[in-house]
């Protein structure tokens, strides 16, 4: 069955009234806790409180009812989230209370527990609403359902009255507006490039829905909508690539489980899967994953014997170099791995999964003889690159030992406990003379770069291997390379990338990123890796000195203390050891930025863009955001 047929079902399934609603416990942990229950109470937390509302639209499209939302971020700091769908219910649940207020207050209450109003669901399963209304300042709630508009305003969680009812409509939908409490939230400014980032992806992952963005802070407007779903969304991951065919697209319903699935080789070594779970973005994988890459090393195997003189089994490994792959399953009940769902677990996805998979590539290359054989050609130079790669690989093993303590390297620090160690890398001897003097010897070791690392955007792994600075990188962390990386091999807890605030710093800063997030990505996906925020400037008023990290920052200083002595740092090698150990390296006072990707389209964009081999859209790219360039040193 398509997966269009599967939609069907759902739409024949219109009743959705106060008897779907089932109440499982209260609320009382959710102010105490938020982090259980929204990941933090940092930037991502709250934009998390955002997703959950959106989640509850995004249920009502995939179950056939929704076909608008619209997202408005408001001058208070509010943000509403609307849609067409079918309406919270309002009607008076078995407890004597409107099913709306039991939704909205109640932990676990909602209509996905028994898989009649919904088939399939992100979101936290009935928790989502419950826990932003807890977790807001204030809440107001617009139902339009049964001809009515029914309202009803919260504080902290708490109704400030019953459920009225404002008037008479011959629409439905759901209205939700609230404001994030800034007693529990560090940051409560919601940002514009993350939230259009997150709903052009739900645009691809639900094809049809219409998703307005209005910011009314800045005027800023986008609408998002995608007919063809992920066969549009691979050709936007794969703009900046050199493709080697069209889009292989398909799509299924097996066993209750829907299966979208979209594939494109290119010409580089990087393999980029990106997966989704109920549109869920699972980052570290889990079942569909392991599923898709049996399948398709199955069928690509099976066709190269059968089909091409000379073939040589191939490996996963191979056959996914170079491959983008975008993978979309949805289920009744998912079970993930963790509050923050990063990891798919459901055992009878990956058999589902992996013979849809097998089957649709198989007839997908006998059906395109050609195409077939320029994969096969580029998995075949894969294979002998990665014996290439694999020589080089024991080559960096067998000098590891010797490589991190070779004199003008690495410093170790004397702590054995990988927790509490960390790793600073960072610009220049100079630099990295001051960072060994200013250190704590415990648990700081220091790992100075002689130049520029190579760019593995454009250099493939075996010229990557060859880099005397990545080298000494791999060799310091001591967790491998690529498809070798082991994590939980890591010999630091926290890799800390320090380098001077001038255009060569960024571009050293840049250059790093890209090698991890290419050959070391799960240091970002665990949140072990940092870049260090040294101070721009040092301000001294008669006996007291201040630092300043940013240009406002200083502003803001002096109108408060008046003149001053000011001096601007052009690098880390300007401060002395004490002054760099007091503002970038003590970690009672530094500003450490953690490096994370919680957008994956914008991420893949970014580092084609930026670091690959198209020059036009770099050009093209610089030319439209250099507006928003801040602190450029020219």
């Amino acid at each position: 069955m398509s997966m269009a047929g599967g939609i069907n079902e759902f739409r024949g399934m219109s009743e959705y009234s106060a008897r779907h609603i089932t109440v499982l416990s209260d609320l009382d942990a959710v102010r105490k806790r938020p982090g259980m229950y929204v990941g933090g109470t940092g930037i991502r937390g709250l934009h998390h409180l955002l997703w959950e509302v959106i989640d509850n639209s995004i249920d009502e499209s995939l179950a056939g009812f929704c076909k608008n939302i619209r997202v408005i971020l408001h001058e208070d700091g509010s943000a509403t989230v609307e849609d067409d769908g079918r309406g919270i219910p309002t009607e008076l649940h078995q407890s004597g209370k409107s099913a709306l207020e039991i939704v909205l207050t109640k932990l676990h209450a909602g209509g996905k527990f028994d898989n009649k109003a919904y088939r399939v669901s992100g979101g936290l399963h009935g928790v989502g609403l419950s826990v932003v209304n807890a977790l807001t300042e204030w809440l107001e709630v617009w139902v339009e359902r049964n001809r009515k508009i029914h309202y009803q305003k919260y504080r902290k969680g708490v109704p400030q009255s019953d459920v009225e009812i404002l008037g008479e409509t011959d629409k439905t939908g759901t209205k939700i507006r609230f404001k994030p409490d800034d007693t529990i939230f560090e940051v409560t400014e919601f940002r514009y490039d993350i939230i259009s980032q997150r709903l052009k992806e739900l645009a691809f992952l639900t094809k049809g829905v219409r998703i307005e963005l209005i910011d009314e802070r800045s005027s800023k407007k986008d609408v998002f909508y995608s007919e063809k779903g992920i066969s549009e969304y691979i050709k936007l991951v794969n703009r900046n690539k050199n493709t080697l065919h069209d889009v292989v697209y398909f799509e299924n319903t097996r066993n209750g489980i829907q299966i979208e699935v979209a594939i494109q080789f290119t010409d580089s070594d990087v393999e980029n899967v990106l997966a989704f779970a109920n549109n869920i973005h699972t980052i570290e994988g889990g079942t569909h994953v392991s599923g898709f890459r049996a399948g398709l090393t199955r069928a690509i195997n099976e066709y190269g014997k059968k089909n091409v003189k000379k073939f040589k089994n191939l490996t996963g490994q191979d056959i996914r170099e170079g491959l983008t792959a975008i993978i979309s399953v949805r289920l009744t009940e998912p079970q993930f791995e963790g509050q923050t769902k990063t990891k798919l677990t459901n055992s009878e996805v990956k058999t589902v999964v992996e013979s849809n998979v097998y089957m649709e590539v198989l007839r997908w290359l006998e059906e395109h003889p050609n195409e077939a054989n320029i994969i096969i050609d580029k998995c075949m130079l894969s294979l002998m690159a990665r014996q290439a790669a694999k020589r080089a690989r024991e080559l960096v093993k067998r000098k590891n030992d010797i490589s991190i303590t070779l004199p003008g390297k690495l410093a170790d620090c004397s702590s054995k406990n990988p927790e509490e160690r960390e790793l600073f890398i960072v610009e220049g001897e100079s630099a990295g003379g001051s960072a060994k003097q200013a250190r704590d010897r415990n648990f700081q070791a220091i790992l100075p770069l002689r130049g520029k690392i190579i760019n593995v955007e454009k250099a493939g792994i075996s010229k990557a291997l060859k880099n005397e600075e990545i080298k000494a990188i791999a060799s310091a962390i001591g967790a491998g390379i690529g498809s070798d990386f082991d994590i939980t091999k890591a010999r630091y807890k926290r890799i800390i990338i320090m380098t001077d605030a001038d255009v060569d710093g960024s571009h050293i800063r840049t250059l790093l990123l890209t090698f991890f997030f290419r050959h070391m990505k799960p240091l970002i996906e665990n949140g072990y890796l940092y870049i260090a925020q040294p101070p721009l400037y040092r301000v001294k008023k008669k006996s007291k000195v201040f630092y300043a990290y940013s240009d406002r920052e200083l502003e803001d200083l002096l109108n408060r203390i008046g003149d001053a002595e000011v001096q601007r740092y052009k690098g880390l090698g300007e401060m002395n050891p004490e002054q760099l150990w007091e503002t970038t390296m003590n970690p009672q006072t530094r500003i450490l930025l953690q490096v994370t990707v919680e957008e994956a389209l914008q991420a893949e964009e970014l580092f084609s863009t930026l670091m690959g081999e198209d020059v036009e859209a770099r050009r093209q790219f610089i030319i439209e955001n250099s507006d928003k360039v801040r602190n450029l040193d020219i």
